[in-house]
This record gives structure tokens, sequence and C-alpha cells, in this order.
């Protein structure tokens, strides 16, 4: 069974979805990928909900949560690796998708693509908690946030990340 619950952030509504026991799930409201899944049942009063709340409340008071909720990332292993990398992103730094591309090649012994970085980054289920905000194109372009550059920026920023030398996307 999955559940699901919602929080109110600063930028917007967001969607938390968990299988009892661990978070599957973090969205904003209508963003792209969103993937709460119909039929799931609401219901707020589960521990991993209230972890992920808790965590939520500390990251948009602008500081760094410092834990993370208990966590089932569902993927292909390529998926999962990328996912697992974005894990390891300090909290106010930025990588870009060529540098994470270079480092999972070196470990598994072939050619990366950021192309496919970048469709990893942006499928990753569990926004924020999984920091895919951090990840930046190579020339500091504010590049593939499912959730919306706007958004991006500002999670960058609140983060106390050094956003000048960071470009918005011509549109």
């Amino acid at each position: 069974m999955i559940y699901t619950a919602h929080y109110d952030s600063p930028l917007g509504g967001m969607t938390m979805a968990c299988d009892g026991i661990a978070l599957v799930g973090l969205w904003f409201d209508g963003q792209k990928y969103f993937g709460a899944p119909g039929g799931a049942e609401e219901n707020a009063d589960i521990p991993v909900f209230r972890e992920t709340m808790k965590w939520l409340d500390v990251y948009f008071a602008g500081e760094n949560p410092g834990f993370v909720p208990q966590l089932s990332l569902n993927g292909s292993p390529f998926r999962r690796a990328v996912w697992d990398r974005l894990l390891g992103i300090p909290y106010g730094s930025t990588v870009t998708y060529g540098e994470i591309a270079e480092e999972l090649g070196r470990r598994y012994g072939r050619r990366m693509s950021a192309q496919a970085v970048g469709g990893a980054v942006g499928h990753n289920p569990v926004s924020l908690i999984v920091p895919c905000h951090r990840v930046v194109g190579s020339d500091g372009s504010l590049t593939g946030y499912a959730g919306g550059v706007d958004k991006k920026l500002r999670l960058l920023a609140l983060e106390g990340a050094d956003v000048s030398a960071l470009k918005m996307p011509d549109m």
C-alpha cells in the first residue's frame, strides 16, 4: 500500500509518498514527472512522514537538516547509482552533470554521458532530500529541474550556495 501526505512549503505545495515505512516520493505539486500514484491512501500520521516534515521544516528554515529520512528509491541500477551520488553532494554545493558522469564512468569502467545522468537526475522521485537541485550544467546553467529552474535557483540560494555565476536558461 502506498500512502500520501501533503506539505505546504514556502515554494508551494508538496506531496510525499511512502510504503508505510520508507519515503518513496517527494514532489512539488504539478512538477514534471509528478509520481504520486492514483489510489494511494492519504495518511499523514506515519512516522516517516513526520520525520520528512521535520526535515522539510529545518530545510526551509535555511538550515542543513543533518539527517535523511528512511528512503526506498525504486529505479534502474544506473538511476539508483546517480541518486546515491546526489545524496553525497554537500549542502550549499553544486556539481555538474558531467562531473557525475565522469565519476560513474570511473567507477564502472566505461564512459557515461552527462545526458544520461541528466535523465536520471530528472526522474529523481524524492526531490530536495535527494538533492537534484544541486546539479548544474557545465557552463553554470540551471538546467534540468523537474520542479522548475526558478525553484532550483531559490533552493540553492536558501542553502547559501554561490548563485552569482549561475545562468538561467534562455526561455
